[in-house]
């Protein structure tokens, strides 16, 4: 089942990797691997932007029925049965579906899986991407390199382990044991560190700015109190994942992190921006429609006056 998503995610990724390659003149190039990274993150996401904006859409909708759900919530506060199907006929008179809103999470759960599980496969290793509950045993070194993964040739594995960015693998990670880390060479844990904290700062912050963002435009008094505590979760705990576990991830996964986050950021600023703009368009068309009724309308007192 897992390979139905890591095969796909492997081309891409081994797309971009030939195309940063052939311009950089070097198949082991750090910054050729992590362009190859990052890329891969954006052609997932730009697959992705229309189920984004049906997810945008969905929760303006839903805001906007707010004050309508919390009546419902207040009429039939003892029977959970028939608020539900209250709310399910309000949604449908409305065409608004809240499924459409997770739609964007739930397709991105086994993509990020599949990305993480083609990215720490480059070192099987029991120090590096060996994970018990996939079932396999870990590799010595020499048995690693000589591996491919997945469409990933073993030459492209060495490539993949051999590459550093700002000196620091990108299989690499702050916590490995010494022996793994020894096998890297003149590396220490600092180079890894150094470029390591970085992407783990910059990514929690766009996380805690695309979190506070959204809270900021959807907060109401009249939210449940589940909304409130995912709402904070959203704005503290996530950021503060990125902080505690980063130490435990490969450089390539926290690129892949700061990537990810970072496009949701923008891509939640432009989406947005243009929802905004289409309810300014859809207001002004209104009240165009109501000065002109206006002015059509024939005043009573004319036609009074018109009689005497």
């Amino acid at each position: 089942m897992l390979d139905l998503i890591c095969y796909p995610v492997s081309a891409i990724l081994w797309f971009w990797h030939k195309i940063f390659a052939f311009i950089l003149h070097s198949p082991d190039s750090g910054i050729g691997w992590s362009l190859a990274v990052i890329f891969l993150v954006f052609t997932i996401r730009v697959a992705l932007i229309r189920p984004f904006v049906k997810q945008m859409r969905t929760q303006r909708d839903m805001k906007k029925l707010q004050p309508q759900i919390e009546e419902l919530r207040r009429t039939h506060r003892g029977d959970r049965r028939k608020l539900a199907a209250k709310m399910q006929e309000l949604q449908r008179a409305n065409g608004v579906n809240p499924m459409l809103g997770c739609l964007p999470v739930l397709i991105q759960i086994p993509v990020f899986f599949g990305l993480y599980h083609v990215l720490r496969s480059f070192d099987q290793t029991a120090g590096g991407a060996y994970l018990p509950f996939f079932g396999s045993n870990p590799m010595t070194i020499e048995q690693n390199v000589d591996t491919p993964n997945y469409i990933f040739s073993a030459s492209d594995v060495q490539s993949f382990l051999d590459a550093k960015l700002f000196g620091a693998p990108l299989s690499a990670m702050i916590t490995m044991p010494g022996e793994q880390l020894e096998a890297f060479g003149d590396v220490s844990r600092l180079a890894i560190a150094l470029v390591a904290i970085p992407l783990m700062v910059a990514a929690a912050v766009a996380t805690h700015i695309t979190a506070r963002a959204n809270r900021a435009r959807g907060a109401d008094a009249s939210d449940s109190p589940q909304s409130v505590l995912i709402n904070r979760l959203a704005v503290w705990a996530f950021p503060a994942g990125a902080i505690v576990g980063g130490p435990f991830l490969p450089i390539a996964i926290l690129l892949y992190w700061l990537a990810n986050n970072c496009w949701t950021l923008a891509q939640q600023h432009i989406v947005l921006r243009r929802l905004d703009a289409e309810d300014a368009a859809a207001q002004a068309v209104v009240m165009k429609s109501v000065e002109t009724a206006d002015r059509v309308r024939p005043d009573p007192g004319k036609g009074r006056r018109r009689k005497r």
